[in-house]
């Protein structure tokens, strides 16, 4: 069995990995607006250099944001399509759950211990959840399990809420709104979501039976608003 794993928001990732977890080929994009034009070369490169072809796929997971809405149904289009196409069922895993785990993971933290991600949702605002971490699964990802969030507000409105307070945070939030997070146990080197940890984690809970649906988590409405009818002017 080979799983693609596709992301695209926070940048255009992709990864494939064997029904055990192991890493088979795995690349990250740092971009973020040409997701369309880069996605679908990528994932052909990654397929050329692991030697397989889009028929040895029989499992596709998707990251599901948050994100802004473009660049987001990016991936999750070309996850379903690319599902559809091989006859499977495309998974999502929120974004965050993998920066978590990878925080987890690279920190050793132990079980009960608890994680901040915060990321980017410009906007001067960031998209930001709290999880506490759990054990090591065996696909090889550290479980993470949500106690807040995920949800969209200011930096400041976040540190006001504590949700940084005895929680180590990560994240390209934590980087960028660096000053609103002084004083906490902020960590700048854990920013873009690993499609590996993205595809562990859908694989620990497809094992568990968990429903892994692909809506996108987009939090907020898009910029681009269908417009309403007009109203007629008074003569």
């Amino acid at each position: 069995m080979t799983v693609l794993i596709v992301d695209t928001s926070a940048a255009v990732s992709a990864a494939l990995l064997s029904d055990d977890g192991t890493e088979r080929a795995s690349r990250t994009i740092r971009e973020q607006r040409r997701h369309a034009e880069l996605l679908t070369p990528l994932v052909a490169e990654l397929l050329a250099e692991a030697g397989l072809d889009s028929s040895d796929v029989t499992e596709v997971v998707s990251g599901t944001g948050p994100a802004p809405f473009t660049g987001l149904r990016v991936g999750l289009v070309t996850a379903r399509t690319f599902a559809f196409g091989v006859g499977t069922q495309a998974l999502g895993v929120c974004s965050l759950d993998a920066l978590a785990a990878q925080a987890a993971a690279r920190y050793s933290l132990d079980e009960g211990a608890e994680v901040l991600v915060v990321t980017d949702a410009r906007r001067r605002e960031v998209y930001y959840a709290r999880y506490q971490v759990g054990r090591l699964d065996a696909f090889g990802a550290v479980e993470v399990t949500a106690v807040a969030g995920p949800e969209v507000a200011s930096a400041a409105d976040v540190v006001a809420q504590g949700l940084a307070e005895g929680a180590i945070v990560v994240g390209e939030g934590a980087t960028l709104y660096a000053s609103v997070f002084e004083g906490s146990d902020v960590r700048t080197d854990i920013e873009v979501p690993s499609p590996v940890t993205l595809g562990r984690l859908a694989l620990a809970r497809a094992a568990r039976g968990e429903d892994q649906p692909t809506t996108p988590l987009y939090l907020r409405r898009p910029d681009a608003q269908v417009p309403t009818s007009r109203k007629r002017a008074l003569g």
